[in-house]
């Protein structure tokens, strides 16, 4: 049985699927699965292999792997099965440790000059899958990325819910980038571009019709504030902004937070007059 769990959950990475795995870790009193039973969970809420004891334990297995795979966090859960209320009168309880199995980060370039080529080398220092899509991209400038030279209508773009675009061209075509990018659901949209440009490029992109929620996902100009003035300091500013929104961080320095919490300490913490 547990060959087939590894094979499987095998064939799903290669296929760059995501998926959960769950594995009951421990038991206490009365419960159908028994320490090392395991199941994999699809993206889309199917239990696909194996079995936790079915009814409420597989049900309360499942909502969590789902929230494990959107935020990419592990859990371990407490499943009570004493609960009437659960459905569960069984007489014990169970641990159920859930795993999410996210596909590699694809970071997909749309451009080949200089803040393209340090994107690329960045990104794949950060374990990022990276496509360039751009006629004038070489494996001599873009080393070890998928290359696409021969998408001039943006048609070929490949992008799935973990996909990252960056738009580096700078020409006319911008907002068709955009509307493909949109239409496919990408994670993020970076254009690089200045105030002025972005604003005209938006508005392009707006008359297709799309929601400003769907627009949410557009940063232009792209990449945190860091004064960058160099082809690699940009380079670094956007693929900050990718980590943090793929992590959950703010972008905020590490200082203000540290400083924050212990401000919040002390004022918890009782005076000499108290």
């Amino acid at each position: 049985m547990s060959q087939e769990f590894f094979a499987l959950a095998q064939e799903l990475s290669a296929k760059g699927e995501p998926f959960a795995s769950a594995l009951v870790v421990k038991t206490e009193g009365s419960s159908a699965a028994k320490p090392g039973a395991k199941a994999l969970i699809s993206a889309q809420g199917e239990l696909i292999w194996g079995w936790l004891g079915g009814g409420c334990v597989e049900s309360i297995t499942i909502s969590t792997a789902l929230k494990a795979l959107k935020d990419g966090e592990p859990r371990l859960i407490e499943i009570d099965l004493t609960d009437e209320l659960s459905g569960m009168p069984c007489g014990g309880k169970l641990w159920v440790f859930i795993e999410p199995v996210l596909p590699k980060p694809h970071l997909l370039i749309v451009g080949s000059g200089a803040i393209a080529e340090s994107l690329s080398q960045l990104a794949q220092l950060l374990h990022f899958r990276v496509t360039v899509d751009d006629p004038h991209a070489s494996p001599k400038r873009f080393s070890g990325c998928q290359l696409v030279t021969d998408d001039l209508d943006f048609s070929k773009l490949e992008i799935t819910p973990y996909t990252f675009v960056v738009i580096a061209t700078q020409h006319k075509s911008d907002h068709l980038a955009i509307k493909s990018a949109l239409d496919k659901r990408a994670r993020y949209i970076g254009l690089i571009a200045s105030r002025t440009r972005a604003k005209i490029v938006l508005e392009y992109v707006r008359g297709y019709g799309f929601s400003e929620e769907e627009l949410s996902v557009i940063r232009s100009p792209a990449g945190l504030d860091l004064r960058a003035k160099t082809p690699q300091e940009i380079a670094l500013s956007i693929l900050s902004e990718i980590v943090a929104l793929r992590r959950g961080g703010t972008g905020a320095p590490l200082s203000t937070a540290v400083l924050t919490v212990a401000a919040r300490a002390d004022k918890r913490s009782p005076t000499a007059q108290d």
